[in-house]
């Protein structure tokens, strides 16, 4: 009987030790990652002329004038502090939207962001220009990277969410 228990208590262990982290805290890593691979790919496009605008013109030189923030560790930092601030978005996209299970609605949550980062927030970014006065492949190919990273966020999450949900009624029904 004693051999049965310590079975049982070591078949307990192995499954504390394998339950599969929650939902909210890959949302939140997912958020993380999607914003360092995306502000990346927004260094890139800046370095390549695609954008006149650069992450760290957002993050950085709105609020430091110091010389470092223009030079390859302002790129670094300005990139780390997206990720970090990508949390707070796939926190909010999780709040909301985790049942939207649509590539479109995750698409337009990018649009989204575009529209309050340029439109609503572009008085607090001082070195960032009116969308007005933003050249026409700056625009484009910012809405694309948006879209990119909003259909990262938010697929993601929503896929997560509903995989996981379908995943407890089959336990349920076992």
């Amino acid at each position: 009987m004693s051999e049965t228990k310590q079975k049982d208590e070591a078949k307990m262990e192995q499954t504390k030790r394998d339950k599969p982290m929650s939902i909210l805290p890959r949302s939140l890593f997912t958020g993380f990652i999607g914003g360092l691979i995306w502000s990346t790919f927004g260094v890139i496009m800046y370095y390549f002329n695609f954008s006149e605008v650069a992450p760290k013109t957002f993050v950085l030189r709105s609020w430091l004038k110091a010389g470092w923030t223009n030079s390859w560790l302002g790129e670094i930092v300005s990139v780390l502090l997206l990720g970090l601030l990508s949390i707070l978005t796939a926190f909010v996209y999780y709040g909301l939207f985790k049942k939207a299970n649509s590539l479109w609605f995750a698409a337009g949550f990018g649009v989204v962001l575009w529209a309050i980062i340029f439109y609503v927030l572009q008085p607090i970014f001082g070195n960032v220009p009116p969308v007005a006065d933003l050249n026409r492949d700056t625009i484009v190919s910012t809405i694309c990277l948006f879209i990119l990273y909003g259909t990262f966020i938010g697929y993601s999450i929503s896929y997560d969410y509903h995989d996981t949900i379908v995943k407890e009624q089959r336990k349920s029904k076992e």
